[in-house]
């Protein structure tokens, strides 16, 4: 873990991490569950998939050998990590009352990296950059101190902006349960839904505005949404939003704010274009990293061969109809593929549903909800669809298609191997 101070000239205070080459091994098409024959193979070495088709595709990560390791790392289970002691507890920081009360009832038991080293320095008001990975608690890192801030500063306004209406919704949801009882309120500002309900509630000035970007600008183009008496903001999956394409509209939404603001910055990457925009809107901010590796060592790596001629849906489907795939993440390419891949697995009694752009926002919702509560045993999701989801015990994340980069392979594989869980990552690689 690292804390240090931003330097627009220079990045010695952050660091450098290079992506490892991954443990490599051999696994025999065999497993204890069974797999045999026709079954698929795990960890065989095979030539290298071609550029094209539904083979991965230009632009796609894992079509060399040398790549395809990457996606091979055996689960940690012999030795254990080293436990982090945090500095502080919730009862030490100090914030409101019933606020604390809030967190405790919330299951909240001590700290994590993230948020024992950022509530601190969002107490104080400092700007903060935050590189930590979904599935650290870094929501709560920001909620906490934010909330506070609310209460003891009255008229005080939070934007916090997120780059998925997915990742937002869940926002305001913990936001609701932490504030319950607090007397104010936050609402979700969102692309695919009517803004009619939004600008509604904008007229009752929100403490807290949580939204995508482009639906932001749109309300500000509206003037509906007026940002200069807001004076926090929070950038939550920034590198997520520049790979969207959003930094135009982050830029002008950030030059529609207070000048003398407090931000608050949390992306799991630090590329030259998140190096410009921190320092073009921080003001001397501390540099928190919570970064230990690029995979978690909670998730069983491997790779699934596709032999030469065998439909690629068809394992998928004999995979899926083993009793351990119980809570399933696939991930797939297009919009239009996942929405295949869901529809053909219920035909063929495999309960699916598939979260896309394409799909309106209550209807993404739904899927959601209903994969989270065990309605269905598999979601499939492209990767923009499924930016900073936050479900509790997947057992399996399975890349149907190749992800775009190899950031986006550490992302996916993310959503399983939570909390003290370990999970399983399968990666889908056809022969030529």
């Amino acid at each position: 873990m690292q804390v240090g101070r931003w330097n627009h000239q220079s990045t010695s205070n952050t660091t450098n991490y290079s992506r490892p080459a991954g443990k490599q091994f051999s696994r025999s098409p065999s497993r204890s569950g069974g797999y045999s024959g026709s079954r698929p193979s795990f960890g065989s070495r095979g030539r290298a998939p071609s550029r094209g088709g539904n083979r991965g595709g230009f632009g796609s990560f894992g079509t060399t050998e040398a790549e395809i390791s990457k996606f091979m790392n055996r689960a940690v289970v012999t030795t254990e990590e080293p436990v982090f002691v945090p500095e502080h507890t919730f009862a030490d920081f100090d914030i409101n009352e019933h606020l604390k009360k809030n967190i405790i009832a919330r299951g909240y038991e001590a700290p994590t990296p993230i948020q024992d080293k950022t509530i601190p320095h969002a107490l104080l008001g400092q700007d903060v950059v935050g590189l930590a990975a979904t599935g650290t608690g870094k929501t709560a890192a920001f909620l906490i101190p934010l909330i506070d801030k609310v209460m003891k500063q009255k008229g005080e306004r939070i934007l916090i902006m997120a780059p998925t209406r997915e990742l937002a919704a869940q926002t305001e949801k913990e936001l609701a349960g932490f504030a319950k009882g607090l007397g104010f309120r936050g609402m979700v500002a969102v692309g695919g839904t009517n803004i009619g309900p939004q600008i509604s509630q904008l007229k009752h000035d929100p403490a807290f505005v949580i939204g995508t970007p482009g639906r932001l600008k749109d309300l500000i183009e509206r003037k509906a949404l007026d940002l200069s008496g807001f004076g926090t903001v929070v950038l939550d999956e920034a590198d997520r939003m520049l790979d969207m394409g959003f930094i135009d509209d982050m830029r002008l939404i950030l030059g529609k704010m207070k000048k003398e603001r407090h931000t608050l910055f949390f992306s799991a990457t630090m590329g030259k274009e998140i190096e410009r925009l921190i320092g073009d809107f921080l003001t001397s901010p501390v540099i928190i990293s919570v970064k230990t590796r690029d995979t978690p060592s909670s998730v069983d790596q491997d790779v699934v061969r596709i032999p030469r001629g065998k439909d690629k849906f068809e394992m998928l489907v004999e995979l899926m109809n083993d009793r351990d795939f119980n809570k399933v993440l696939i991930f797939g390419r297009t919009k239009y593929g996942v929405e295949k891949i869901a529809k053909d697995l219920s035909r063929r009694h495999i309960h699916a549903e598939s979260i896309h752009g394409n799909k309106t926002y209550s209807a993404r919702i739904r899927a959601l909800d209903a994969f989270k509560t065990g309605k269905v045993g598999a979601l499939v999701a492209t990767d923009v669809a499924a930016r900073g989801l936050d479900i509790p015990a997947v057992s399996h994340v399975i890349n149907y298609d190749l992800p775009s980069t190899y950031e986006d392979y550490i992302h996916r594989i993310g959503r399983t191997g939570r909390a003290s869980l370990k999970g399983r990552a399968l990666t889908f690689v056809q022969d030529r």
